[in-house]
């Protein structure tokens, strides 16, 4: 399906892996210029040669820390100065510590809304003058399921990510009709962080192989298997296109079928 951006340009916060590469290889597929960020120089590396090599766009990386208020609006600016303009945003995090609630502590907490909540905040922020110029653009934010029903031991990600649910919905009246904002509801998907915590599981001996413990992750997903991170990313990327322009303030689940909330 033609998505109708090429030559649109993007950035995407913690790019260089996981459910936000998977993003910026969907946009960058579509002949969008692409600029990603994280702090590991290794991951930068990897993630430039492999957007360079997927679209015919520009692709920009950019070492940078999202709970850094500076750092972050430096790649907004060097982005848009790059590119000549934004089009769209997709705002990624990884995720907060797992424990229950008594073994978190007040730091944990406020480290937790930093990166998930105010990252957010100071991208969109950033981001705003040069979206709303030309027509307009599109901001989607990569969530949880967690921001529609808890998950056991993960009592920051289920209280802190509907912020940014909240914060979305709010955007996307704010912002209509110019900007449109959307979120996105990630069930499991075989990332590097799955990928370890099922070969950390192997080693204990919890599962035989690692394709037994990628299916223990998928027990609850009607679809029986555990999502490819492309999967998310091109939903991603048609958010962000214009075959999604009656689309806005939505948060949709890419789970697999396994979210139970109604």
């Amino acid at each position: 399906m033609d998505l109708g951006i090429d030559g649109n340009a993007a950035l995407v916060t913690a790019g260089t892996a996981g459910l936000g590469l998977a993003s910026a290889e969907a946009l960058a597929e579509a002949g969008v210029d692409v600029a990603v960020c994280g702090r590991d120089e290794n991951r930068l590396d990897r993630a430039g040669e492999r957007l360079s090599a997927i679209g015919n766009g520009d692709v920009r990386t950019v070492r940078a820390d999202i709970t850094d208020s500076d750092d972050v609006e430096a790649f907004v600016e060097g982005t848009v100065e790059a590119f000549g303009r934004l089009d769209h945003v997709v705002t990624s995090a990884g995720g907060p510590p797992s424990g229950p609630f008594l073994d978190t502590d007040d730091g944990e907490w406020y480290d937790a809304y930093d990166l998930l909540v105010m990252s957010v905040v100071r991208t969109v922020r950033a981001a705003y003058p040069a979206l709303s110029a030309d027509g307009g653009g599109t901001v989607v934010t990569i969530t949880s399921r967690t921001v529609k029903e808890i998950l056991n031991g993960l009592v920051l990600s289920n209280a802190v990510r509907r912020a940014v649910l909240g914060l979305t919905k709010s955007l996307a009246d704010e912002f209509a009709p110019e900007i449109r904002v959307n979120t996105v509801l990630p069930g499991p998907h075989e990332t590097d962080r799955i990928e370890e915590l099922v070969e950390a599981d192997v080693e204990r001996g919890e599962y035989g192989s690692y394709e037994a413990g990628l299916e223990a992750w998928a027990a609850d997903v009607p679809l029986e298997r555990v999502g490819d991170p492309r999967e998310l990313g091109d939903t991603v990327a048609w958010l962000s296109s214009e075959r999604s322009s009656y689309i806005d303030g939505a948060a949709v689940p890419v789970d697999g079928g396994s979210m139970r909330g109604l």
